[in-house]
């Protein structure tokens, strides 16, 4: 039998078609909600975008929802697609959105932030950790970066425990092109707080 990490969804978490149908108004109000909480601008042009179950079961069933998902094998694998962005107890896990407007201003942006991933980093007490970025595929080529990528931030038990008890968090990257820290608020770092073990 396959057996899903703690915390990860499986299909009968999900709504069935019809139920998220007359749910979906409330449910997604909740979420964004949450959300708010949880997407965090770091400098002018990056939004970290913090996953947490509840993040997922809404992109899970916003999937099911647009593409009439109904069959238990496909639901299987939009689960086994966004299990992995589910914090596990020992990390943070985030969606970096790297945001210009002008296609033609993101285009030289992409060239010139590329390996701004790796340079993000996650402030607690003493100790940063650095993203582990990127874990599903390669996001960037020889010439630039993505404009999305998938971070995970594996905290130690002691910025684990700091954490929890009230430790304030800083988020930051330190790109030679891009340089910003942002320390988030009481309810924000109390909503991260809540994804550890």
């Amino acid at each position: 039998m396959n057996t899903l990490p703690a915390g990860h969804l499986k299909a009968a978490d999900l709504m069935s078609l019809e139920a998220y149908a007359r749910a979906r108004g409330e449910f997604r109000a909740r979420v964004m909600a949450h959300k708010n909480l949880r997407n965090i601008s770091v400098g002018p042009h990056t939004t970290w975008c913090f996953e947490d179950r509840l993040t997922v079961q809404y992109q899970v069933q916003e999937m099911l929802r647009a593409e009439r998902i109904f069959e238990a094998e496909a639901i299987d694998e939009e689960l086994a697609s966004y299990n992995p962005l589910i914090p596990d107890g020992t990390n943070l896990k985030a969606t970096l959105l790297i945001e210009y407007t002008d296609p033609e201003e993101r285009r030289e942006a992409l060239t010139r932030l590329k390996g701004l991933e790796a340079r993000c980093w996650v402030g607690v007490g003493p100790e940063r950790f650095y993203a582990i970025a990127d874990e599903d595929m390669e996001r960037e080529n020889e010439e630039k970066t993505s404009a999305v990528h998938f971070l995970r931030f594996e905290l130690s038990a002691t910025a684990r425990a700091a954490l929890k008890s009230g430790s304030p968090i800083e988020l930051g990257i330190d790109h030679a092109a891009y340089r910003h820290t942002v320390t988030p608020g009481v309810p924000t770092r109390q909503s991260l707080a809540a994804d550890l073990a």
